[in-house]
């Protein structure tokens, strides 16, 4: 079967395009489109996951600056925060990168961009170096945090509605696990009495490798090109707002702590570096390995219902860490952290499975049907993941500055946990009351049969 015509790309343009594709047919994907978004998804895996390990690779740098680079913890928690920062903010760019530039276009530019920050690191990992060069070369290093917000955005025109959950829940995982990696490569580094340098060397050639793949075995889809409009109408939806909150409590949390657990460990406990690398890997390993199984059951059992538990769950381990932390308990403390690690992945996994079927939903309770609505959905939910990642990963900067202010005033991460385990508590509300709360009976008969249709089928998202 023939999938519907879609707008021709530009002929001047060049590459690998698409120029009809239609994943909700299912003979159109059966027979050709899950081959090739899969395909796409494997690639794009492998220059997210590499992103996302430059753009941590200073959690793991900063374990190698020992008392002779003249840091103090703030200066690194400082550092960290910054890092996170650059991150967040080139999503947005990112996201509107593939309506400009195609899918499999602006992957080979972002995976290359990546060798700026690797050889300038390469450069100056030395003691002496300046805080302020650290800091320059840090603030480089956000690049990689971009290719997430690129990456999804470009999946989620690949899959049909009913696979997103679990597609994206990939795509995300896969690159989050570039976090645990390069941990576990700086493990291995430290344990030998290697140096930054060589860690840096060995990911050199792998982006090289990244681009490189991405340029042989990647599509542009020619319907995605020149869709920037859908970011101003992403931007005046409410519910990316409202799911931006949301991303900042589980992916905010996921970023965050994977740039300071270690640094938490070390000053907190007295863990040496090499005993802090131990252990620090397993949490970002495990809530990366988790996040497709979030995405999952969310395409099982809805995504808001997901989040609302998921939520208290990590209440309950944030309490746990609270009282661990007051007890100097280094063994409770760890494990909480792990278990809070895995409850971030869950979330991750059913927040993001949540916003294409939002955008699904209002399209169905403006009239729209079949195809049109697909369509629609697919617009609106790729162009605002990329706002809606960068929001979220603005929640890793929140929680490293309140790191550091918790260490300057208290001595310790107790005062941080605490505002955290409010916010999570705020989520808690915002998921229910939006998402799963059913609308009061009390309104006019005009007004529910125009608003019980899309409140009910936001409990299945």
């Amino acid at each position: 079967m023939t999938a519907p015509s879609t707008a021709p790309a530009p002929p001047s343009r060049g590459g690998r395009w698409i120029q009809q594709w239609d994943p909700e047919d299912e003979t159109f994907w059966n027979e050709t489109g899950e081959k090739v978004a899969k395909r796409n998804l494997l690639f794009s895996v492998l220059s997210e996951h590499i992103g996302f390990s430059i753009w941590t690779m200073w959690s793991v740098l900063v374990l190698f600056m020992g008392p002779e680079y003249g840091l103090t913890p703030a200066d690194k928690f400082l550092l960290t925060s910054m890092v996170t920062l650059v991150g967040a903010v080139v999503r947005v760019p990112y996201t509107f990168a593939i309506a400009i530039f195609g899918g499999r276009n602006w992957t080979i530019v972002s995976a290359a961009l990546l060798l700026v920050p690797t050889v300038a690191a390469f450069t100056v990992m030395e003691p002496g170096t300046s805080f302020n060069t650290l800091l320059l070369i840090g603030l480089l290093a956000g690049i990689g945090g971009g290719n997430f917000a690129s990456s999804m955005t470009n999946i989620n025109a690949f899959f049909p509605l009913r696979k997103k959950g679990w597609a994206l829940g990939l795509n995300a995982g896969g690159g989050n696990i570039g976090v645990p990696v390069i941990q576990l490569a700086a493990l291995a580094i430290i344990g030998a009495s290697g140096g930054p340098r060589v860690l840096l060397g060995i990911y050199i050639p792998l982006i090289v490798i990244a681009a490189v793949l991405a340029a042989l075995f990647m599509d542009n889809i020619a319907s995605v090109k020149n869709d920037t409009s859908a970011a101003k109408d992403a931007v005046k939806d409410a519910h990316t707002w409202i799911m931006s909150f949301l991303y900042i409590g589980t992916f905010g949390s996921f970023i965050g702590y994977s740039f300071a657990f270690g640094q938490v460990l070390t000053n907190q406990f007295g863990r040496t570096p090499l005993e802090a690398a131990y252990v620090t890997f397993i949490g970002p390993l495990l809530g990366s390995l988790i996040r497709p199984v979030g995405g999952w059951l969310a395409d099982k059992y809805g995504g808001a219902k997901i989040t609302l538990y998921n939520y208290v769950g990590m209440g309950a381990a944030t309490g746990v860490l609270i009282a661990a932390s007051m007890a100097k308990s280094l063994v409770l403390f760890t494990v909480a952290f792990v278990v809070l690690f895995v409850l971030t992945g869950l979330g991750n996994g059913s927040t993001f499975k949540m916003i294409p079927g939002i955008f699904q939903a209002k399209a169905l309770a403006k009239g729209l049907e079949g195809e049109a609505a697909a369509a629609h959905g697919r617009r609106l939910s790729g162009a605002s993941m990329g706002l809606i990642g960068a929001v979220g990963a603005l929640g890793g900067v929140g929680i490293n500055l309140a790191f550091r202010q918790s260490f300057l005033s208290y001595g310790s991460g107790t005062g941080a946990f605490v505002a955290f385990l409010a916010f999570y508590a705020a989520c808690f509300l915002v998921t229910w009351a939006v998402y799963l709360r059913r609308p009061a009976t009390a309104q006019a008969p005009e007004a529910t049969a125009s608003e019980a249709k899309p409140q009910l089928s936001y409990a299945e998202v």
